[in-house]
């Protein structure tokens, strides 16, 4: 009988725990470089200090080749399935998207994972960005099971 099998509970909590400590390693990165201070954004939204983009840069340039090199592999993630990089060509909602993103990030001075760091930190201005972010994925939820309806509407059912 395989682990997986046999002990879910068990692997359940080895998985919460690797969660819990890459979150809790990606906050604290986050937090050292600053990246949950508002005018820290917004000085490289104004492209005042590029801190941001070289940090941002540096971390893609190390880990890119990284996950290229697990990939090819046949590395298996902790969740047990393969990794596999998503490859798409940027279409127009990509680009609308970004926009949208960018012009949360550039008003609200964070984004998703700065947000909750801001609020660990004692800054509770990051429990307005969660707020708005949540309101955001529902806003997103709405769209597409409006989207989903008309699909299913336009098609013809057989008897």
């Amino acid at each position: 009988m395989s682990t997986t099998t046999a002990h879910p509970v068990r692997q359940q909590r080895q998985l919460n725990a690797i969660g819990l400590l890459t979150g809790a390693l990606f906050g604290g990165i986050l937090a050292g470089a600053n990246l949950h201070e508002f005018d820290s954004i917004h000085s490289f939204l104004r492209l005042d200090d590029l801190y941001i983009a070289w940090f941002m840069g540096s971390a893609i340039a190390v880990s890119a080749p990284i996950l290229w090199w697990l990939e090819r592999r046949g590395t298996d993630t902790p969740l047990g399935g393969r990794l596999a990089l998503s490859r798409a060509k940027p279409e127009a909602h990509h680009v609308k998207g970004g926009a949208i993103f960018g012009l949360g990030w550039a008003i609200a001075g964070t984004c998703p994972a700065p947000a909750l760091v801001m609020v660990s930190s004692g800054a509770l201005l990051g429990l307005v960005a969660i707020a708005g972010i949540f309101l955001g994925l529902h806003l997103r939820e709405r769209q597409a099971m409006r989207e989903l309806v008309d699909l299913t509407e336009r098609v013809p059912v057989r008897n």
